[in-house]
C-alpha cells in the first residue's frame, strides 16, 4: 500500500491540481494536508479578514474532499517538522505540493526539502498551478525576467496553456491521522463586515455567473467605480480557490472584447510573480528607481491618519479607503487613485500604504500588492514613472453620477453630481453642514512637492 501527502499551500482546491491529481494517480491512498503556519502570523500576514476567507476555504476543501470519500488533514506548527511528522504517521514516500515565488515560499520549500530528504522522503513540486504560466517560462533575451508588461503580455499569449484537470474521482486517505478541528470565521474578531465568502464552491460560482453576465462587457465597465463590474475574483486567485489556468479557459472559451480584456489583467498577476520570482527583495526594496527623500509615519502622522480613515477631503480616496475597511476588497481603480493620492500627492513611503492594504485587504498578497504600489509610486515597472492621477479629473471620469461616493461617503448623499468630487465649491453654508473635512492639500501643491522631491532623489 503506497501513500503520498499533499500539502496544501495556496492552491486550496480540487480542481485543476496538478500535485493532487498526481498523488492520486501515484499512490493508493493521499494525506491531503494544510499546515497553519506560525512564521505567517509572524510576519504579520495573518490578518482577520484573510483568517475569515482562508477559514471558509479550508472548510470547503474539507467538504470537497469528504465528497470524494476523503477529508482535510489540519495542523499546525512549523512546516517542515509537520509535513514529516505526517509522512512518518501515515507512511508516505513521497509529498507533493505547489511552488510559490516569495522569498519566504523558497525558504519553507527548502526547508522542507532537507528535512524530507533525511526521512527518505522525495518532494515533488508543480509549478504552474499558483499562476497561469510559471514564472521562468517566459523570458527575453538577456534577462531572467520581463520588467515591462506589454512585451511579456506578447510572448504570455503566445504560451500553450495545459487544460485543466477534474477534480479526483475518489481521494482514499489512511486510517490513523489525526488532525485537528477546522476554524470557523465566526469565531473570529476584527473582521470586515462586508467580507466575501471563501471557498472553492463559491469561487466557482462567482466564476461561472460572471462570466454569463459581466465578461462581455467588460472591456467598456471595468473601470466603472459604482458599476461595479469587475469579477471580483482575485480573493480566489489568491487563496488558489479557483484556478487561473481554468479562469483564463472560461474567458477565452466566451470568446469577444471583454475576454480579451479581462484576460489581459489575469496575465498582469502573472506578470508580478515573474518580477518577484526574480528580484524576491523587491517586496520591501524599490524595483527601479530608489528614493530615499519620501515622508514617514514620523514626518506625515496625520496625513496619513487621515488617509487610513477616508478623510482626506477627496471623495473617490475616502471612498476608496472606507470600502476598503468595509469590505476587506476594493475596486482596481479605486486601488489606484488611492495609492497614486498617498505616494505622489501627500509624498508618503510606498510601502506605509502597502502595509495598510495587507492589514485589510482579503485578497492582499505580497506579489501583487507589493509590486502594484510600486508601480503607483513610480519605483516599480511603470515606464512613466512620474505619472500622478488626479483624484477629481478621475472621479469625474470613472464615477461622473457620484453614485460611488454617494455609497461609500454617506455626508456627501445629497451632494449633487456635479459637485461631488469637489464639495469645496459649495456655497460656504452648504459646506459648513457637512460633516466632511476639507482638502488636505492643494493636488497643485502636492504636484510640485512631488516634482521637486524627484528632483532631489
Amino acid at each position: 500500500m503506497t501513500v503520498a501527502v499533499v500539502l496544501f499551500t495556496s492552491d486550496l482546491r480540487t480542481h485543476d491540481h496538478p500535485p493532487l491529481h498526481a498523488a492520486v494517480a501515484a499512490a493508493d491512498e493521499v494525506v491531503p494536508l494544510f499546515v497553519r503556519d506560525p512564521g505567517i502570523r509572524e510576519a504579520g500576514f495573518a490578518v482577520p479578514n484573510r483568517d475569515a476567507f482562508l477559514a471558509d476555504c479550508l472548510a470547503d476543501l474539507d467538504a470537497s474532499l469528504r465528497g470524494l470519500g476523503g477529508r482535510l488533514v489540519l495542523r499546525s506548527g512549523p512546516v517542515a517538522p509537520e509535513v514529516c511528522v505526517v509522512a512518518a504517521e501515515s507512511g508516505a514516500t513521497q509529498v507533493y505540493m505547489t511552488a510559490g515565488v516569495t522569498g519566504y515560499a523558497h525558504g519553507r520549500e527548502q526547508r522542507l526539502r532537507d528535512a524530507l530528504r533525511r526521512q527518505g522522503v522525495t518532494l515533488r513540486v508543480y509549478e504552474g498551478v499558483v499562476t497561469a504560466v510559471a514564472p521562468g517560462a517566459v523570458t527575453p533575451a538577456g534577462s531572467d525576467h520581463y520588467a515591462v508588461f506589454t512585451p511579456y503580455f506578447r510572448q504570455w499569449s503566445k504560451e500553450p496553456l495545459r487544460a485543466p484537470l477534474p477534480a479526483p474521482r475518489a481521494v482514499r486517505v489512511p486510517d490513523g491521522v489525526r488532525g485537528e478541528a477546522l476554524p470557523s470565521r465566526t469565531r473570529m474578531s476584527g473582521v470586515s463586515p462586508g467580507l466575501s465568502a471563501g471557498g472553492e464552491t463559491a469561487g466557482r460560482e462567482r466564476l461561472a455567473r460572471w462570466c454569463r453576465a459581466d465578461l462581455a462587457r467588460y472591456e467598456e465597465r471595468h473601470d466603472d467605480l459604482a458599476g461595479d463590474a469587475t469579477s471580483r475574483l482575485s480573493p480566489h486567485l489568491h487563496f488558489g480557490s479557483l484556478s487561473p489556468v481554468e479562469v483564463i479557459h472560461r474567458a477565452r472559451g466566451r470568446g469577444g472584447p471583454g475576454a480579451e480584456a479581462f484576460v489581459r489583467q489575469v496575465c498582469w498577476r502573472d506578470f508580478h510573480h515573474q518580477v518577484l520570482a526574480a528580484r524576491p527583495d523587491t517586496a520591501r526594496r524599490d524595483y527601479r528607481t530608489r528614493h530615499d527623500s519620501w515622508r514617514t509615519e514620523k514626518d506625515a502622522a496625520q496625513d496619513i491618519a487621515a488617509w487610513r480613515d477616508g478623510r482626506t477631503g477627496y471623495p473617490v480616496v475616502d471612498a476608496a479607503m472606507r470600502q476598503l475597511r468595509h469590505e476587506g476588497w476594493m475596486h482596481n481603480r479605486a486601488r489606484l487613485l488611492a495609492a497614486s493620492f498617498l505616494t505622489k500627492s501627500l509624498y508618503v513611503d510606498w510601502r506605509i500604504g502597502a502595509r495598510h492594504f495587507l492589514d485589510l485587504l482579503v485578497d492582499g498578497d505580497v506579489v501583487n500588492n507589493q509590486l502594484n504600489w510600486q508601480w503607483v509610486a513610480g519605483t516599480g515597472t511603470d515606464t512613466r514613472p512620474h505619472r500622478v492621477l488626479n483624484p477629481v479629473r478621475q472621479g469625474k471620469r470613472y464615477d461622473p453620477d457620484g453614485g460611488y461616493v454617494h455609497r461609500w461617503v454617506p455626508e456627501l448623499e445629497g451632494v449633487a453630481a456635479d459637485t461631488v468630487h469637489e464639495p469645496w465649491r459649495l456655497l460656504p453654508d452648504r459646506r459648513a453642514a457637512l460633516d466632511y473635512p476639507a482638502p488636505l492639500i492643494d493636488l497643485a501643491d502636492g504636484l510640485a512637492r512631488f516634482k521637486h522631491a524627484r528632483g532631489r532623489d
